[in-house]
């Protein structure tokens, strides 16, 4: 069964095996939503790689790493308080609620290829949960694509699918558009 671990400096070199060196994954490292537009693009993929090193230094961590049965590193997802990713405040789907106290978000999840629908996405998204739990979250939102509406690549569905957050107990806030659903999650606090 995969297994799932906050992603910290000590596992840098696996978050870059999952992120590889060809695709959208390699040059944005999981930064498009840390910088407003002209901040993104105004950086260069090595700088985003280091601003993501930074980030693993934490506390909190920046999001999880999922290893597959072999021990592989196989996935990642972010995840982080709300107001640490200031492009959602512009971002259309994001745009449709609004930032409150303990709210976090899901931004990002990368299953490298040959390890994509084996339900890695739903581990990952469970330990993301858990890990902003631990660190104080009251709730934990995502901008997730409704396949049962339109159909993706891969690599559009960097948002995960609708259907993952349903079974973890998610719940529609908002539809700012069609295929693509606001849903949160209320969390308790964590027991002592």
């Amino acid at each position: 069964m995969p297994t799932v671990v906050d992603a910290t400096a000590e596992r840098s070199d696996d978050l870059a095996a999952v992120f590889g060196t060809r695709g959208e994954a390699s040059r944005c490292w999981c930064q498009w939503f840390r910088h407003q537009r002209p901040g993104f693009y105004a950086t260069t993929a090595e700088q985003r790689h280091d601003d993501l090193q930074t980030q693993l230094a934490g506390p909190p961590p920046p999001g999880v790493l999922g290893y597959d049965d072999a021990g592989d590193p196989a996935g990642w997802c972010a995840i982080a308080p709300r107001a640490d990713y200031p492009r959602l405040s512009s971002y259309p789907v994001a745009a449709a609620t609004a930032d409150e106290p303990g709210l976090w978000a899901v931004t990002c999840f990368v299953v490298r290829v040959g390890s994509r629908r084996q339900g890695l996405t739903e581990v990952l998204l469970d330990g993301a949960v858990d890990l902003a739990r631990r660190h104080g979250a009251r709730a934990v939102e995502g901008y997730p694509l409704d396949t049962t509406v339109r159909t993706a690549s891969a690599a559009e569905l960097f948002h995960g699918p609708l259907s993952v957050f349903l079974r973890l107990g998610f719940t529609e806030v908002a539809r700012p558009s069609k295929a693509r659903p606001v849903v949160r999650l209320a969390l308790s606090s964590p027991q002592p």
